[in-house]
């Protein structure tokens, strides 16, 4: 299983309310609905349709303030897969964000996407990080 891990970004929020916002998949619903086709989701599961693939995730783990963790449901994606979101306060107003996600890739779609995968992992923090501190604060 390969792993990839993003850049850390700072978020100029406590952990606490990072983790609020990302331990609920219903909670991303005003960020995804309008970007994937078909967007369901609940508290712990969602599904969607992108470039045509229909993709089932669920929230296996979570740490309050910590981390989370996300996994493939129900045959609702085509590789084996764990997908990390972890927060480490530095301070009450500085939360640090770090991706993670393990897959299992046989060798040529390593080779193929990994770099990708890289890369996308860093925009996503990077999105993430951008949209909470560009958030009011409540």
């Amino acid at each position: 299983m390969q792993e990839y891990i993003s850049k850390q970004q700072q978020i100029r929020r406590p952990a606490e309310q990072i983790y609020e916002a990302v331990s609920r998949f219903d909670n991303l619903t005003p960020a995804l609905a309008d970007k994937v086709e078909e967007w369901e989701a609940t508290e712990d599961r969602c599904s969607f349709k992108a470039k045509g693939f229909s993709i089932k995730l669920r929230m296996e783990e979570r740490i309050a303030a910590k981390q989370v963790k996300i996994v493939g449901d129900d045959g609702g994606v085509p590789v084996d897969f764990a997908f990390w979101i972890q927060l480490q306060e530095v301070a009450p107003d500085d939360t640090r964000i770090r991706l993670v996600l393990h897959i299992e890739l046989n060798m040529m779609l390593k080779m193929m996407v990994g770099n990708k995968l890289q890369s996308a992992l860093d925009k996503i923090a990077e999105g993430i990080a951008q949209a909470m501190n560009a958030a009011p604060q409540y």
